[in-house]
């Protein structure tokens, strides 16, 4: 019961960060600096940067399952925080794009644009929705909530797996149109 009740101290700032986020990324993705005047360069090169960020938070929450799933709580630890890390830093060059360039529309024609807003789609919605499941699944841990963290991060890997790789393909189906 203990553990149940430190969870809930974190509940309010849990909350205000899975808002803040996705509302301050919506807010940034539609400010463009050179549109405001601002002399700035297009941080053309981050996109493949930030799909290889992606692409590294796949590996290492599937090598963080792995390490529990062997007994090995410490490297565990430092897996899922390292993915934390990986996915923050994507945001951050992502928001950071954005702000310098202009959005690249998807080239592609017929069943294969169907797919890419399909992924897309479910990758922006899953991105938004997985902050709180993550940082929940943390605290149950950090709070050596065992239980409650083991049941959620059930729930919490296939998602923030499935938000990494489809980062990856979205970014693998768009990149031939990107401005060059």
């Amino acid at each position: 019961m203990e553990n149940i009740n430190q969870d809930k101290k974190y509940n309010k700032l849990i909350t205000v960060v899975s808002i803040v986020i996705p509302v301050a990324v919506a807010l940034l993705f539609g400010i463009n600096l050179k549109r405001l005047g601002f002399d700035v360069e297009p941080l053309s090169f981050l996109p493949p940067i930030y799909a290889t960020i992606n692409g590294l938070t796949s590996v290492l929450l599937v090598a963080a399952v792995v390490a529990i799933k062997n007994g090995k709580r410490a490297l565990h630890e430092g897996l899922i925080k390292a993915a934390m890390l990986c996915s923050i830093a994507f945001l951050v060059m992502y928001v950071a794009y954005h702000m310098t360039s202009d959005s690249t529309s998807f080239g592609g024609e017929g069943f294969i644009k169907y797919v890419y807003f399909f992924i897309l789609i479910t990758h922006i919605i899953l991105s938004v929705i997985i902050i709180p499941f993550v940082l929940i699944t943390y605290v149950r841990a950090l709070v050596s909530n065992f239980e409650g963290h083991k049941k959620l991060a059930k729930i919490t890997f296939p998602l923030w797996l499935y938000v990494a790789v489809t980062g990856v393909i979205v970014y693998l189906m768009i990149s031939p149109y990107y401005a060059h």
